[in-house]
């Protein structure tokens, strides 16, 4: 997603910014951040997370289809193996690094594009370095959040060993 849709904004405020459509928003009076950021960031916040949900579901449903009909595994045997596997936490911390993976991916692609050079080279530069910064950030984040995710589990729940 941060290349897709983090190169994307990018790209599409940075062209905004070279033809000054964001400098007209500003003399009408308007403030372009809560025109052309906000939305962006609100959609990041709210639709990761959904595609989240959406890709966790369909890789169970896919391992469940793969594991039934290739390795013919019991359909019930690989449902409450899954279950004894998969806990709530896991879950939870998957659906709450995806927030904040969105809004990295919105906050640096609206800011490389916001503030990119002039001439179609800057809006491919800022598309480019959307796409590095947000990638390098989020690792950075993802091993961040893991730390700290595992010690509120242990903190939380400290007889329960993590199975894997």
């Amino acid at each position: 997603l941060a290349g897709r849709v983090g190169s994307a904004m990018a790209a599409e405020l940075g062209t905004m910014r070279v033809t000054e459509q964001i400098d007209a928003l500003a003399c009408m009076g308007a403030n372009p951040i809560y025109y052309l950021v906000v939305p962006r960031l609100l959609a990041c916040l709210l639709l990761i997370p959904v595609l989240t949900i959406m890709a966790d579901f369909m890789g169970v449903f896919g391992g469940h289809t793969f594991s039934v009909y290739v390795f013919q595994i019991d359909f019930h045997h690989y449902w409450s193996n899954s279950a004894d596997y998969v806990m709530n936490f896991d879950i939870f911390s998957g659906l709450a690094k995806s927030l904040f993976f969105g809004a990295t991916i919105a906050l640096v692609a609206c800011y490389q594009g916001f503030y990119c050079g002039a001439g179609a080279e800057g809006v491919g530069r800022a598309a480019t370095a959307s796409f590095v910064y947000s990638f390098v950030i989020i690792l950075v984040l993802d091993l961040v959040m893991n730390v700290q995710l595992e010690a509120l589990y242990k903190t939380l729940w400290p007889d329960q060993a993590r199975l894997l």
